[in-house]
């Protein structure tokens, strides 16, 4: 096995004080109300970012020019527990239709009715020579651990519960 392919996968989570259905559904139908807006590739700055909820569905944004700018698509839609989305960005940050690596998010009912949030971004090896960086850039506090935060905000928020806290 080459080292390429010992790249490991970057792993988060996240217990949320809020029901499963809801923090699912804040996740992917409510994406726009919690992705950073500065985690945008477009040319103009982002106006609203979707996640069509169905297999094979796009996961895009709207700048606020008019344009479109894809990110991936949805690989398996398994609502309240689960989504597995393609994340089709090059190590430049530009969108390729061929080039595939993948983010599951599971969604895992605990105690009291919080929800524990895991994210894996597998697949890095196929970033080629620039994995280990592409890797310690996402796995950095302003990678995906940003962006679980400011998800876990607003989930808790809107079920008017405690805030989210990350486990190690």
């Amino acid at each position: 096995m080459s080292t390429l392919e010992t790249v490991q996968p970057v792993r988060k989570q996240i217990v949320i004080d809020a029901p499963q259905a809801h923090v699912f559904r804040v996740f992917t139908d409510g994406i726009d109300s919690w992705w950073p807006r500065q985690h945008h590739i477009g040319a103009s700055p982002m106006a609203k970012c979707v996640i069509e909820p169905a297999v094979g569905g796009r996961w895009y944004a709207v700048c606020v020019d008019g344009t479109e700018c894809d990110t991936g698509k949805v690989l398996e839609w398994d609502p309240p527990s689960r989504v597995v989305l393609a994340w089709q960005l090059t190590a430049d940050w530009k969108f390729d239709p061929e080039f595939v690596t993948e983010v599951e998010v599971t969604f895992t009912p605990e105690t009291a009715g919080s929800t524990r949030v895991e994210l894996e971004h597998r697949n890095l090896h196929r970033y080629g020579v620039v994995a280990p960086t592409l890797r310690d850039s996402v796995d950095s506090p302003d990678g995906w651990m940003l962006v679980l935060l400011q998800f876990a905000a607003v989930a808790g928020q809107a079920s008017s519960t405690a805030p989210a806290v990350p486990v190690p």
